[in-house]
């Protein structure tokens, strides 16, 4: 028996991608609504007045709709959510894509039978984090990319829960749902759809305190983009349910190309007849529709040095070769092997560590045909200026062979040849072969016959014949106005009936299952009325289908029962800091001269959050020798296979467990029944925005919460006017946690290696940073599990808020340190504790701690619906 096919999962930003989609064959798409809340807030989206017909057009082609409600949720907004969520549900989306728990919690009250899938912006990475999932009434988690597909059939192997994989198409460099660059650089969210992509941007790396020079290459955390091809045999033999092709941004040209590839070789995977020669020519047309070069992603593993190549951000198509000359408008290119970029451009000044491989596990890395020029294809000159605008390039006009390599004509106007010059890349961008196929396509219509219907036939002599019609759990039934006779030949025989009642052409369905037990042989009916009854049942049926699942929609208002019964559980253990302490100041540390700047301060708490276990036991040690109670922060995402991180922090027996990610959250909640546990705090990266979600995880057993850093001052005080603020904790100074990713820019740029078993680890010998185009260098914090955070050059304070916060009952806030000296450490902590005692005004802290002063950085994103 075959394996069972995984499910082709489309984007649609807009209405002509999602006809090309559904024409494409795919099995679902995904989509988001103008009203907001998805993680693609400049897509085209669609209507919520018209999401009825959306579903219907996407159910008629046989094909399912998810709804991405992919972001955080702010206080004020919960009641337009509700809302929301209940026009939804009864449009007949058949699944929401959901990072915030709160949306989970209403949607079950609102409709227990509607689907929940958790996206990647969710975070759910381990199976720990799946039961977190589940207990919100999660069925399919959106595993995040950078699991491989080794990562993936261990975590398959410990849950029953659906998994959906991201398989082609853009890459986040940075952990999705932990991003927060946008709000840092650029004033807006990611979290809330509105990814300013920094990634894409260039950065100088600083080593040590100096800059090192990397010629072109500059684009250093903008990933290649992902064309999984090669992990589709692993990823089917795992049977994970879904494979995603993101790109709600591009096209339906792109749709068109990449569903049509991926159905090709999934199902010539799934038959056992893979046909590696289309795949490459489906390769080439994805990558001339859009790639910033082709790459297995993190399916094969971590592989530093070919993950990024760092030269471009953008579409870039697929590589013909170089200039070899050029002459009035003619230029002459030869191929070229695309050179490996290896350690980005390093070249001999790269230290001489240790020789990683620096090929993927997967068989071979996803490989395009080559093709030849054509007249009409669009081209690009490249001089290694992708940020330039204006970069030479345009249609070709002529195309003739010389020797191995081509003379490309063009006409007038043209590009600017003056600025072409031999050694210079060419690349082909474009074949408006392509776009004619997809504008054909979706000129073909509506597909058809793509829903399985089973009839079940029945009828005695004197009877009428009467027929049963089911598909995708809707049943209907009809019955012939006049009664069977005998038949003098064959009568209603299997042929005749499939024939007759099956030939449903120019309807969504397609006989799949006749049953004939109930009907009686050698009887007779006219052919007409054969017919009638066919489109009898189709006419039943048909609105059935696209209205979706059948499901009941309760219209009573839910958010005030929903957040009372959750905040009901929250009882928890008294806190040493409760509602009628004094404010506490909460210093986090990452070495030890911030742990001692934190002991002379005299404070009575310290949170630590070290690299590596061996200089945390000794930090530990030190602390308690000192008196002071022990947090220990876990990492900020844990993988399959990374369990032991939790167990041991366990071992160092902390006072406290400052808790990052879902899986940790279950791995100390989950303690045998008298096992005493620490207290728990949940950090900022558990993305709390809202007091639905804040109730939840304190009624599950967190002791208290970190704010998200997606708050302003407005959204936050809303929050509070909800929450048990005394249970809630401030940033109150620190450097914004800006990129957390799996990419390590040590291996990189400083060494060979393609992961931290070949890499000779660089990152204990050096200090890297990364400087933007306004000057600023972010420090690059490399933790545990070799994951590489890159925090904000500027510290940022909450200073001015401190009165209105103590007067709301927040008695917790936390200084935040990254690379401060002993000595500033001492500085700041001064200064705050100053604050909190009412010695000196905020304006006075800020001026003493010299940092920048702010709280939050979401400006204008905040959606009331009426």
């Amino acid at each position: 028996m075959p394996p069972r096919r995984p499910e082709i999962l489309a984007p649609a930003g807009d209405l002509e991608s999602l006809r090309a989609a559904l024409a494409s064959g795919a099995d679902a798409v995904y989509f988001g609504l103008d009203e907001g809340f998805n993680a693609r807030a400049r897509a085209d989206n669609f209507s919520l007045a018209r999401l009825p017909e959306t579903m219907a057009l996407v159910h008629r082609a046989g094909a399912r709709a998810y709804l991405t409600l992919n972001t955080l949720i702010f206080e004020p907004e919960l009641p337009g959510v509700e809302q929301l969520l209940r026009a939804v549900a009864a449009a007949g989306v058949d699944a929401l894509i959901v990072q915030d728990p709160a949306v989970t919690l209403l949607a079950r009250a609102i409709c227990p039978q509607l689907e929940l899938h958790a996206s990647t912006q969710m975070t759910v990475s381990s199976a720990e984090g799946m039961r977190f999932a589940r207990g919100l009434g999660v069925t399919r988690v959106v595993v995040p990319r950078e699991l491989s597909t080794a990562e993936i059939r261990r975590l398959a192997g410990q849950t029953d829960m659906e998994l959906e994989v991201f398989i082609h198409g853009a890459l986040c460099v940075s952990w999705s749902g932990q991003c927060l660059t946008s709000e840092a650089w650029g004033g807006r969210s990611a979290n809330r759809g509105q990814c300013a992509q920094s990634c894409r941007m260039p950065y100088d790396l600083v080593v040590d305190g100096r800059t090192r020079e990397l010629g072109e290459v500059r684009y250093l955390l903008s990933p290649k983009d992902l064309a999984g091809v090669r992990a589709v045999p692993d990823l089917v033999d795992i049977g994970v349910h879904s494979l995603k092709i993101e790109g709600r941004l591009k096209g339906a040209q792109y749709v068109t190309t990449t569903v049509q590839g991926y159905r090709r070789w999934v199902d010539g995977v799934v038959a056992g007849r893979p046909d590696e020669k289309q795949l490459a020519s489906d390769l080439a047309d994805m990558s001339l529709t859009y790639s910033r070069g082709l790459s297995n992603g993190f399916l094969g593993g971590s592989d530093h040095q070919t993950l990024v190549e760092g030269r471009f951000p953008k579409h870039r198509g697929l590589f013909l070769g170089r200039v070899r000359s050029v002459s009035g408008k003619e230029v002459f290119v030869t191929p070229e092997e695309r050179p490996w970029t290896g350690a980005l451009g390093l070249g001999e000044q790269r230290p001489q560590g240790p020789e990683g491989k620096v090929s993927s596990p997967l068989s071979g890395e996803p490989t395009p045909a080559a093709v030849e020029p054509r007249p009409g294809m669009g081209v690009v000159f490249d001089a290694g200026t992708p940020e330039d605008k204006h970069e030479p390039g345009g249609p070709i006009f002529r195309v003739d062979r010389r020797g191995n390599g081509w003379v490309l004509g063009f006409g007038h106007p043209g590009p600017d040849l003056n600025r072409v010059a031999p050694g210079q890349r060419v690349w082909l961008n474009s074949d408006p072969s392509l776009a004619r196929r997809t504008e054909a396509q979706l000129t073909q219509g509506e597909p058809e016959g793509r829903i399985p219907l089973t009839l079940q036939v029945s009828g005695a002599e004197a009877t009428p014949l009467r027929v049963r019609a089911s598909a995708w759990g809707h049943e209907v039934s009809a019955e012939s106005p006049t009664p069977l006779t005998p038949s003098k030949g064959k009568g209603l025989d299997e042929a005749l009936l499939r024939d007759k009642l099956g030939a449903c052409g120019g309807t969504p369905f397609t006989l799949a299952n006749l049953d004939l037990a109930g009907l009686t042989p050698g009887l007779h009916l006219p052919v007409s009325e054969l017919k009638a009854l066919r489109r009898d049942v189709v006419a039943a049926l048909t609105p059935l289908v696209e209205k979706g699942p059948q499901r009941t929609v309760t219209q009573t208002p839910v958010l005030e029962s929903v957040r009372t019964a959750l905040l009901s559980r929250v009882t928890g253990r008294a806190l040493e800091d409760g509602a009628d302490a004094g404010p506490r100041l909460l210093p986090l540390c990452r070495d030890d001269a911030q742990l001692e700047a934190v002991i002379a301060a005299g404070l009575r708490e310290v949170e630590l959050d070290w690299m590596e276990m061996v200089g945390l036991q000794r930090a530990v040690e030190r602390a308690r020798a000192a008196g002071l109670r022990v947090t220990l922060a876990t990492v900020r995402v844990q993988k399959p296979g990374e369990e032991g991180y939790d167990a041991r922090l366990d071992k160092l027996r902390p006072d406290a467990v400052l808790v990052r990610h879902w899986g940790a959250m279950m791995h100390f909640l989950e303690r045998p029944a008298g096992q005493p546990r620490p207290v728990l705090h949940g950090d900022f990266s558990l993305n709390v925005t809202n007091s639905v979600t804040a109730a939840h995880l304190l009624g599950l057993g967190l002791d208290t919460l970190t704010c998200s850093h997606d708050l302003d001052e407005t959204q936050l005080f809303a929050l509070l006017e909800h929450a048990p603020a005394h249970r809630l904790t401030v940033a109150l100074h620190h450097h914004i946690a800006t990129f957390h990713t799996e990419h390590c820019v040590y291996s990189h740029t400083l060494s060979n290696g393609r992961d931290y078993r070949s890499c000779g680890r660089p990152c204990e010998r050096h200090q890297v940073s990364l400087r933007d185009r306004i000057g600023l260098e972010h420090p690059v914090i490399v933790d545990v599990g070799c994951r590489n955070t890159v925090f904000n050059a500027q510290a940022q304070s909450a200073a001015s808020l401190v009165p209105r916060l103590l007067e709301r009952g927040v008695r917790r806030f936390r200084v935040e340190f990254v690379r401060e000296s002993q000595a500033e450490a001492a500085r700041v902590l001064a200064a705050y504790q100053d604050l909190l005692a009412g010695r000196c005004a905020p304006a006075e802290a800020v001026r003493r701690a010299a940092v920048h002063e702010q709280f939050g950085v979401t400006r204008g994103t905040m959606k009331v619906l009426g």
